[in-house]
């Protein structure tokens, strides 16, 4: 490998300790910059669609706009980080991040909030991808567990800090919701400079198009998918035409991308790498696992708040078992890996650990105990930590150094879609349940459930007659359950396939395994693909 030009940071293996920490300073304050600003919302999100008069639907796509957004451009990012300057990359997705932040605390309406959150989504894909690929650049795969960790625990405090400082920005009078949009704006201008003092990374610059034409591709075919779900059982039948034709349509555009990546000279997603079977197993585990994180977690703050009468700041505080959990593992397995090289027992232990959770939340009720949910958060917390970096980082042992951005971000891209269709569908779920148990439980008191004003916008249940009260409460509580119920089987198929990774002992320097792991799986004949460019690695 050629040495860059950097005087004192050339390549990993000449990296101590504490430069290496020097080097991602800025790109964890980055990243706790987007976890902080993604978390900070979610207790205020019941009061801010409330406030601009929003239902269900749209309390969904406040989160799945992000997702989505995030989802579509993570392999962008990921094969410009294969291209050109990774520190101008990430620096580029905060100030986009922080864009769009601004914007959302202007928002006057829900569609106008949307569109705010999705130009978030575009900055979080490229941070997302970004941290992966800037790790893995500087730190060879042994190693890098114990610094997933510190990722991960700066994942957890960004997580838990979000919460709590949402909740009491709104519970503040003179602050109100859109400051939540706002506080991670000064954190963004740290992080933009300590990066530009600390990060020094050799460039990598290779003659190459991004694939725009799979990228558009792609995009719509998830999209399609995600409104599909969003809207069936809704504004339309499940079994309808207008299903059949976003169905048909949704699977006519991802055969089209499969196509297109096939053909492209530079693809957003090289179909090479799902030779691999670590890869195509990884990419399983991570959309159950995206399906789980995302799609029941994302409305535990709603059901706090509505169906336990808790106040935004209480609902963050009373989270904080699965985010200990979560920092609980990520730390102290990150180091374990990196003390062993092994990792497959961790992700068979975290997936385990995540399907006994979720099921064990389907059990939730409006007056289930706290102490309960507190076990059945943690041991979610514990699953998530074992299961998110270390999935990325059996990835990453896979491939060379020259497609570390794609791969990466293939398993960043796979877990954001795993999440938005999870959001989309588990929303979808909540909102037909609690339809349903308020239609029985307002029977029971003699009300029609039409003239109950909850069929459109979210309800503030402190503003209810105690009985009406008490049956919103508990609609919303069984609905709660009735999500994570569903959401257990996702974390049964990512145990499954973890199940079937074959570990390969993490390596101590960033070579080029992947050609031989595909010679060994792959039943296609050797020589059939394009040779593979590698250059130099240039400052």
């Amino acid at each position: 490998m050629t040495q860059a030009t950097a005087p004192t940071r050339a390549t990993a293996g000449d990296m101590t300790h504490r430069q290496i920490l020097e080097a991602l300073s800025g790109l964890l304050l980055g990243m706790f910059v987007a976890i902080l600003s993604s978390t900070v919302v979610s207790n205020a999100l019941p009061r801010i669609i409330t406030e601009l008069h929003g239902g269900q639907s749209a309390y969904t796509w406040v989160v799945t706009s992000t997702l989505l957004a995030t989802t579509a451009t993570t392999p962008i990012w990921g094969k410009l980080a294969d291209l050109t300057s990774k520190k101008l990359l990430v620096q580029l997705a905060l100030g986009i991040f922080v864009l769009g932040s601004v914007l959302a605390g202007l928002s006057q309406s829900t569609g106008q909030l949307i569109a705010c959150r999705v130009l978030q989504g575009v900055g979080a894909g490229g941070l997302t991808a970004l941290a992966q690929v800037i790790m893995a650049t500087m730190i060879a795969p042994r190693e890098r567990g114990r610094y997933s960790g510190y990722l991960g625990a700066v994942m957890a405090v960004g997580t838990i800090g979000g919460p709590l400082i949402g909740g009491v920005i709104v519970d503040t009078d003179w602050l109100g919701w859109r400051w939540c949009f706002y506080v991670g704006v000064p954190f963004a201008a740290l992080a933009l400079i300590v990066l530009q003092k600390t990060l020094h990374l050799p460039v990598v610059k290779r003659p190459a198009k991004i694939d725009w034409w799979g990228a558009t591709l792609i995009t719509a075919a998830v999209s399609l998918l995600l409104i599909w779900v969003t809207l069936a059982g809704d504004r339309y039948a499940w079994i309808s035409w207008q299903s059949a034709v976003m169905v048909a349509g949704a699977v006519l555009l991802g055969a089209l991308a499969i196509r297109v990546e096939q053909r492209a000279s530079e693809p957003m997603i090289p179909p090479r790498l799902f030779r691999s079977r670590t890869i195509s197993l990884a990419v399983v585990a991570s959309i159950a696992v995206g399906v789980g994180m995302f799609g029941a977690s994302v409305f535990l703050g709603q059901y706090f708040q509505i169906s336990r009468g808790e106040s935004p700041t209480m609902s963050g505080l009373m989270t904080l078992p699965m985010i200990g959990g979560l920092l609980v593992a990520s730390t102290v397995v990150g180091r374990i890996i990196t003390n062993t090289g092994l990792w497959k027992r961790y992700l068979v232990a975290g997936s385990a650990l995540l399907t006994v959770g979720f099921a064990l939340m389907g059990t939730l009720r409006a007056d289930t105990p706290y102490w309960r949910i507190a076990i059945f958060m943690a041991l979610i917390g514990l699953g998530l930590g074992m299961t998110m970096q270390n999935l990325v980082l059996a990835v990453q042992n896979t491939v060379g150094t020259h497609e570390l951005g794609a791969a990466s971000s293939v398993v960043a891209f796979f877990r954001s879609l795993g999440g938005a269709i999870g959001v989309s569908a588990l929303g979808a779920v909540l909102g037909h349940k609690v339809k349903d148990y308020l239609a029985e439980g307002l029977a029971g008191l003699g009300i029609k459930a039409s003239s109950s004003g909850s069929g459109g916008t979210l309800p503030d249940v402190h503003t209810l007659p105690a009985p009406i009260r008490a049956v919103v409460e508990a609609a919303y509580g069984h609905g709660a359950g009735d999500i994570f119920l569903a959401a257990a089987p996702f974390g049964l198929i990512a145990l499954i396939a973890v199940v079937f990774i074959k570990e390969v002992p993490l390596r101590r320097h960033n070579g080029d395994p992947l050609s031989a792991e595909i010679e060994r799986e792959s039943t296609v004949a050797a020589g059939g693909g394009a040779p593979v460019v590698r250059t130099g690695i240039q400052e």
